[in-house]
């Protein structure tokens, strides 16, 4: 079986522009498409004003902001009291700007790019989508997700 990127991309996904609030990308993702192949996206792609791609925004990047930051240097969240700080979280990452938590990071592939060397680039970069541009232009998504439904499914 030969794979491509262009045999297993979503091409119906969603956009948000980077100035928008992650307020807006919270409720996108929360009312996301199931894709056909059974799995829900929980990630957008990011385009700035002339709908260029700019990076990613995800549930994982939008939970990882919610929590305060300087549980990034050492301190166990386990031996924190909570009480009544959640809101306060939840309404901070909210009036955020997606470009604020976006993975800026913008890693594409062509569309016959073979899906073997696409599982190897998300794997050895740790990210679950990539990008598919042809000709400067975003025409799908490959999730890795995907890729294990079209290779283990039949």
């Amino acid at each position: 079986m030969k794979l491509f990127a262009r045999d297993i991309m979503a091409k119906n996904f969603d956009t948000i522009n980077m100035n928008a609030p992650v307020e807006k990308a919270i409720k996108m993702i929360l009312h996301a498409k199931v894709r056909p192949t059974g799995h829900k996206t929980v990630s957008l792609m990011v385009v700035d004003d002339v709908h260029a791609l700019v990076g990613t925004i995800s549930m994982y990047y939008i939970l990882y902001h919610l929590r305060p930051s300087y549980l990034n240097y050492g301190i166990d969240g386990s031996e924190l009291n909570w009480k009544g700080e959640v809101d306060g979280f939840v309404q901070a990452v909210k009036d955020k700007t997606v470009a604020q938590i976006m993975n800026d990071t913008v890693l594409s592939v062509p569309p016959d790019e073979p899906v073997m060397s696409i599982l190897d680039r998300l794997i050895k970069n740790r990210i679950r989508r990539i990008s598919v541009v042809d000709n400067g232009k975003l025409v799908g998504v490959v999730y890795m997700s995907d890729i294990f439904y079209h290779l283990f499914s039949e």
